[in-house]
């Protein structure tokens, strides 16, 4: 897999790249800013990249901002944001485009690298990687109208399980239920947003969206 980082703290930035390396990822870019990362992606399309909300020159929302548009000149290029702090408009406004490959971890997180590492590998292959936290803050800002609302409070779990990145499985052992009870929440909860029912990836990526949305 070939990954572009974009991190003004070049302490994290060097950090990065060794444990990405390590991990036997080719870092093809490690830059810190959103000018000289946008140029490395149009140059070179990676397989994914990791990028940092807030980068020079105004340390605001310009990484976010990158990663918007570097998804524009390659649409469905993978794209998994870091942050210090959750910031819920930043995740709403990443996911605006309805499309998968797309995370949001908070920065803490990387110190966790087997964690930080499957979230990376789950976004390059066309999944989410939420953080529970943003997760969180998202769903205080749900409309009371929206279709989340014929969700049961388990299904609810499920899903939320799902933005998260987790397989069947894990749901599962999560829930302490069984992977055929999971399997029948998720068909339930894609019939309940309108999706078909079959649980493929396309699906979860699209129920995990309407999920999210705000």
């Amino acid at each position: 897999m070939r990954v572009m980082i974009a991190e003004d703290d070049a302490l994290l930035r060097e950090g990065l790249v060794l444990l990405l390396s390590t991990a036997g990822i080719d870092v093809v870019a490690a830059v810190d800013n959103a000018d000289d990362f946008l140029t490395a992606v149009a140059a070179d399309r990676p397989d994914a990249v990791v990028v940092d909300i807030r980068l020079p020159p105004t340390f605001t929302d310009d990484g976010l901002r990158a990663a918007v548009r570097a998804r524009e000149i390659h649409p469905g290029l993978p794209v998994l944001v870091l942050s210090s702090w959750v910031e819920d408009s930043y995740a709403a406004e990443l996911l605006g485009d309805g499309a998968g490959g797309v995370g949001y971890l908070l920065k803490e997180r990387v110190g966790k690298v087997d964690r930080f590492l499957d979230s990376l590998r789950r976004v390059a292959e066309g999944g989410t990687a939420m953080d529970p936290e943003v997760i969180s803050q998202l769903l205080v800002r749900r409309r009371a109208d929206d279709p989340m609302a014929a969700l049961t409070a388990r299904e609810r779990e499920v899903l939320a399980l799902m933005a998260e990145g987790h397989n069947n499985g894990t749901i599962a052992e999560r829930l302490v239920v069984s992977e055929g009870a999971v399997h029948k929440h998720i068909r339930s909860i894609f019939a309940k947003l309108g999706l078909s029912t079959e649980d493929v990836g396309h699906r979860r990526v699209l129920a995990v969206l309407t999920y999210l949305k705000v």
